[in-house]
């Protein structure tokens, strides 16, 4: 009796932990990129920066919405602002705290400094079909 409670306890565990990551996040690479693009993917690129105030309050409002199953599908591609120049010019970006949506190739939604949650779950929207 112990090891089937032990068991099962383990099992939830492990599905509270992997449920609580929705949506996958990559280091930006171009060629990722337009594969997840040509496959269809719904993508959200993030701009940030390590030291910007307005990355970290969207980080946190992307935290919260990781766990929504409504975006289990996103692949979120992000770009350091200091440290990524030629992925700022392809992506014709000039600030940090940039977010972009994507269906597919189809540029869905641009924001530069959004931090309200409903804001930022309208751009992840935008990314389904």
């Amino acid at each position: 009796m112990r090891r089937s409670r032990f068991f099962l306890g383990s099992l939830l565990a492990l599905v509270w932990s992997t449920s609580s990551f929705a949506f996958e996040t990559k280091p930006f690479d171009a060629n990722a990129l337009e594969d997840a693009q040509a496959q269809g993917r719904p993508i959200l690129v993030d701009v940030f920066a390590p030291w910007c105030p307005y990355c970290k309050a969207q980080h946190e409002v992307l935290d919260q919405l990781k766990s929504n199953a409504a975006y289990e599908k996103i692949i979120i591609f992000q770009v350091d602002f200091d440290h990524q120049p030629d992925a700022l010019r392809t992506l014709k970006v000039t600030k940090q705290s940039t977010l972009i949506a994507f269906n597919g190739e189809k540029e869905t939604g641009r924001s530069v400094g959004i931090t309200d949650a409903q804001k930022i779950e309208d751009l992840l929207l935008s990314t389904r079909n």
